[in-house]
C-alpha cells in the first residue's frame, strides 16, 4: 500500500521514496515516475480518445492504488489528481495521517486534520456533499433522507452514532474549484536542467525551408538564490554543423545512427545497395519534440522532424509536443479563404483542412512500424504525404503525427515543387530513434510498407 503525502494545490508524493506527482508536470514525467516504481505500482492504464484527442482528457489510471491522474489533452500537463478509492492508500497531511486502515477519514477527522473551511456543498443528483479547501476537495456520500436537515454546512448535519459519512473521493487541483481547474505552468521542480519548447516557427524563403526559430525556456542561473525561468531564442538552419546545433540547443537527449533505410526501395537506384562506410545520424531532443538529421559525410543539418505527440501514435510519450507554426502559400481557393490568404499549419491542424487548400502528393506512402521482434503495432499504419520540401505524416484520425522538413539537393523554384519527387526522404521521419531512454521508447524499430487498415478501433494501453 502506497504511503503518500498530500500537498493542497500542488502534489501527491511518497513519504518513503523520493518521488511525487506535481500539478503541471508533463505526461512523460509522470510515466517515468510510474516506471521507476515497477513492481510497486501495478496494473496501470492510459485512457484517451483516438477520435477526439484534443477535447477528451488523457488519464493515467492506477486501479490497484485507487489513484487517477488527469492531464489536459492540449498541454499534456497534469491538472487534477484524484484518489477515488481511499481504502487502497495511506494519506497524510503535514505528516499527520488522516486516511489509513487504522484511521477512517470521517468528517471529524478531515476537520481535525485540515481545519475549518466553508460550508459543504450538496449535490442532490449524486447524493454527495463536497467539502472544499483551496486546491483540495473531499466528497462524502450522504443519504438523501438527511438532506432536509441540512442548514449551514456539512458539519451542521446530525448523524446517528457511528454513522458519520466517510470520504469516498479526494481531488487535488490548482485554483478554486476542480471543474474549472487548469494545469499550472511547468513547475521549476520539474525542469531537471532540461530545455523546453515554448513555440517553433518554420523559417521559409522563396527557395524553400531554411530552418526553425525556437522559443525556449529553462532553469535560470544556479548562482541566483531562487531558481527562475529563463527564456531563450535559438535558430536551427539547414547547413548548420552538429557543433552549431549542440551549441544552440545543448547536448541532445540521444544520438541515433541510421544503420539502414527501409525506404531505399523507392530510390531510382534501389538495386545498387552498396554498404556505406558511414551513416547519417540524428540528434534527438525529446523535451523539444524535434529530431535533427546530419549528413554522414559533411556533418551538416539536412533534415528536421517535428513531433506532435498525439496519443494513438507509435511514438506517443517519447517526445513532448512540438508547438510549431508553418505558413505556406495556398494552391486552392475555398469559400472561407481567398487564394492570397496563407495556409497556417500548427500541431493541431487536421489533414483535411490542409489538403483542402494545398495540392500534396495524391498517393501517400503507408508506414507500419513494428518492434525488434516483429511484434504487431496495435496503433495501425500512418500515411506520409509529400508537398514541396515537406513530408506530413498523418494518423488514421486525420491528425498530423509529424512534419519532416528537408533541404532539396538543388534549389527549386516554387512553381516546380509540386512535381518534384520526394523519393528517399520519407523513411527518415519514421526511423529517427533507436533504443531510447525516453519513457515509452522501443528498441530496434523497423519501418515496413504495409496496406492501410480502413477502420482503427479505439485503443487503451495497459502496462
Amino acid at each position: 500500500m502506497l504511503d503518500l503525502e498530500v500537498t493542497p494545490e500542488r502534489s501527491l508524493g511518497s513519504t518513503t521514496e523520493n518521488w511525487e506527482f506535481v500539478l503541471g508536470m508533463h505526461f512523460s514525467q509522470a510515466v517515468a515516475i510510474i516506471q521507476s516504481q515497477v513492481g510497486i505500482i501495478k496494473g496501470v492504464q492510459v485512457l484517451y480518445s483516438d477520435t477526439n484527442p484534443l477535447n477528451v482528457d488523457i488519464i493515467i489510471n492506477m486501479p490497484q492504488d485507487g489513484i487517477r491522474l488527469i492531464f489536459d489533452p492540449v498541454q499534456q500537463r497534469l491538472k487534477t489528481i484524484e484518489v477515488f478509492n481511499m481504502k487502497l492508500v495511506k494519506l497524510k497531511y503535514c505528516s499527520m495521517t488522516f486516511n489509513s486502515p487504522e484511521v477512517v477519514p470521517s468528517i471529524e477527522e478531515i476537520e481535525h486534520s485540515f481545519g475549518a473551511t466553508h460550508p459543504g456543498v450538496y449535490d442532490a443528483a449524486k447524493q454527495l456533499f463536497a467539502l472544499h479547501f483551496r486546491g483540495l476537495s473531499f466528497y462524502f456520500p450522504v443519504d438523501s433522507k438527511l438532506q432536509p436537515g441540512y442548514a449551514h454546512g456539512l458539519g451542521s448535519l446530525h448523524f446517528p452514532s457511528g454513522a458519520s459519512p466517510v470520504v469516498s473521493k479526494m481531488a487535488i487541483y490548482s485554483g478554486v474549484n476542480v471543474i474549472d481547474s487548469r494545469p499550472p505552468p511547468l513547475p521549476l521542480s520539474c525542469y531537471h536542467q532540461q530545455l523546453y519548447l515554448e513555440a517553433a516557427a518554420v523559417l521559409r524563403s522563396a527557395h524553400g525551408t531554411r530552418g526553425l526559430r525556437l522559443q525556449l525556456y529553462t532553469e535560470g542561473s544556479i548562482r541566483s538564490l531562487e531558481p527562475r525561468k529563463q527564456c531563450l531564442t535559438r535558430e536551427i538552419l539547414f547547413g548548420d554543423s552538429c557543433q552549431d546545433v549542440a551549441s544552440n540547443l545543448g547536448a541532445p537527449s540521444r544520438v541515433f545512427f541510421k544503420s539502414e533505410d527501409k525506404m531505399k526501395i523507392h530510390s531510382p537506384s534501389a538495386h545498387r545497395r552498396v554498404q556505406s562506410k558511414r551513416s547519417d545520424f540524428f540528434f534527438n531532443y525529446f523535451t523539444l519534440g524535434i529530431d535533427v538529421l546530419f549528413d554522414a559525410r559533411t556533418h551538416k543539418t539536412k533534415k528536421i522532424i517535428m513531433h506532435t505527440n498525439f496519443p494513438g501514435h507509435y511514438n506517443f510519450n517519447m517526445y513532448h509536443r512540438c508547438e510549431f507554426q508553418l505558413e505556406l502559400a495556398a494552391d486552392k481557393v475555398t469559400e472561407d479563404a481567398p487564394l492570397d490568404a496563407p495556409v497556417t499549419i500548427t500541431a493541431y491542424t487536421k489533414w483535411d483542412a490542409i489538403a483542402s487548400r494545398l495540392a500534396p502528393a495524391e498517393r501517400p506512402v503507408v508506414l507500419h512500424r513494428v518492434g525488434s521482434t516483429n511484434t504487431a503495432n496495435v496503433f495501425g499504419s500512418t500515411f506520409s504525404y509529400g508537398y514541396q520540401d515537406i513530408i506530413f505524416e498523418v494518423m488514421p484520425n486525420n491528425y498530423i503525427a509529424s512534419v519532416t522538413l528537408y533541404q532539396p539537393a538543388t534549389p527549386f523554384h516554387v512553381a516546380d515543387w509540386n512535381t518534384t519527387t520526394i523519393t528517399g526522404h520519407i523513411g527518415s521521419s519514421s526511423s529517427s530513434t533507436g533504443s531510447s531512454t525516453a519513457p515509452s521508447s522501443t528498441s530496434g524499430r523497423n519501418v515496413l510498407l504495409h496496406d492501410a487498415k480502413p477502420n482503427q478501433a479505439n485503443i487503451r494501453i495497459t502496462a
